[in-house]
């Protein structure tokens, strides 16, 4: 095979990344627009040693889960953002469950019996698959346009529209103006009902007012918010230097967030979770499975804002202690601000490994909510965090194959996957949230 030939061929199963594996003359290609099942014509992308990438760029038998795209951008050669818009919404669902599963297998080292008693599935959100993503980065191209990048590409693809975003982003006019200063455009659409509209170049805010054409060049200033109306929508502010219609402030804008039966205040740049319903659900997710008890002591590793901690201190009651771990500045801070009113809940500013292994926090603990980012926890991690003897471990995963690498840490030693939950935080993507509960040997 060669780069940009085209090849007929019988598509196999789904592999991570949004792909189907495939094979030309024994070779693994990963198609991607392609379903299980499916004849397709495919145009090579990449070629690596033992393996190569490609397109599927003509439909010969189609898959019965085969659906249009709804989104014009969502096809080879355009947005990278969408993996899985051409399959079915409720086959999305079995997609994921089927990576799921894969990665147990293969990296987590569980056998079909083990990973069949779990009943794995891939839980739905409300609101549906279009619509729902809170906060989008726009690239900026060198014609000063902006869009989303291609699938594996720095390249810029300019958009009118993104269906998966939320309404109120989708009704900012950010889409179709030029930016000739900016790197990126970030707009965020907060469950609070704010929106923010963040212009970067080199990580520092750009000079830019959306109630008018955008200026040629930049103005050296701190950071301000801009306001331009927008008809039967919230007030749009952009964080950038100053503008005709600036009102300088002192610091980055920031949103209010709705969750847990809480408010959070956290600047518009700061982690949050993407899918409005995201926090409330993975919250309560936590809470089912650990289910706390009044008087038991907690952690909250890579505790973010805070989230978890809040709902954990609400369940322990007020003479319990929970210790939140975050290493993020912003999140630290955020985390400080939005738990004041628990003062049983202790803040630590370091990395969580730093925080373990140097006995910044210490056991014995009662419950742990492990929540790390895309990397996993790694196995020096889930070592020090079992050998503070808690009863019960929730793991937060935003990655199935790293999920999977620490599951096999866990069963070496001793410990087991007792309860597993999927949840599609990211319709139309090949990203999916596990949550897992896993119990001592003497559980």
């Amino acid at each position: 095979m060669e780069e940009a030939e085209r090849v007929e061929l019988t598509v196999d199963a789904v592999a991570p990344g949004g792909h189907c594996v495939a094979r030309v003359d024994g070779q693994v290609v990963f198609v991607r627009h392609a379903l299980p099942g499916e004849r397709v014509v495919a145009e090579v992308t990449e070629l690596h040693r033992g393996f190569a990438r490609a397109d599927a760029v003509e439909i010969v038998e189609a898959a019965p889960e085969r659906v249009t795209p709804p989104c014009p951008y969502a096809r080879p050669g355009g947005c990278g953002g969408c993996d899985l818009q051409h399959v079915a919404p409720a086959a999305q669902l079995d997609w994921k469950r089927a990576v799921v599963r894969e990665q147990l297998t293969r990296l987590g080292g569980l056998t079909d019996t083990e990973i069949d008693a779990l009943r794995v599935t891939v839980e739905p959100l409300p609101g549906g698959p279009l619509g729902w993503r809170s906060r989008v980065r726009y690239a900026v191209d060198a014609a000063g346009r902006a869009g989303l990048l291609k699938h594996r590409s720095h390249e810029v693809v300019p958009i009118d529209r993104c269906l998966i975003a939320h309404p109120a982003i989708q009704q900012l006019p950010v889409l179709g103006r030029h930016w000739p200063t900016a790197d990126s455009v970030e707009a965020v659409a907060s469950t609070g009902g704010d929106v923010v509209v963040t212009a970067l170049a080199d990580g520092v805010p750009t000079r830019v007012d959306l109630s008018g054409p955008p200026p040629a060049a930049d103005v050296p200033g701190g950071p301000v918010v801009v306001e331009a109306d927008l008809p039967g929508r919230p007030t749009a502010q952009v964080d950038g230097p100053v503008g005709s219609a600036a009102v300088e402030v002192d610091g980055s804008a920031a949103v209010r967030e709705v969750a847990s039966g809480r408010d959070w205040t956290l600047p518009a740049g700061g982690f949050w979770q993407v899918h409005p319903a995201a926090a409330d659900t993975l919250v309560d997710a936590v809470l089912d499975l650990l289910a706390p008890q009044p008087g038991e002591s907690a952690w909250d590793l890579y505790g973010g804002a805070g989230l978890f901690a809040a709902a954990l201190a609400g369940r322990v009651g007020p003479d319990a202690r929970v210790t939140m771990v975050e290493s993020a500045p912003e999140g630290v801070a955020a985390a400080r601000r939005n738990l004041a009113d628990l003062p049983r809940v202790e803040v630590v500013a370091a990395r969580v490994e730093t925080a373990l292994a140097r006995r910044r926090i210490t056991g014995p603990v009662d419950l742990v909510v492990l929540d790390p980012p895309r990397t996993g926890a790694g196995a020096a991690v889930v070592r020090d965090t079992i050998a503070a003897s808690p009863r019960a471990i929730a793991y937060v995963a935003c990655d199935p194959a790293a999920f999977a690498r620490d599951v096999r840490t866990f069963t070496r030693a001793g410990w087991r996957l007792a309860a597993l939950r999927g949840f599609d935080l990211f319709p139309m993507t090949q990203h999916v949230e596990l949550i897992g509960l896993f119990l001592p040997p003497s559980r």
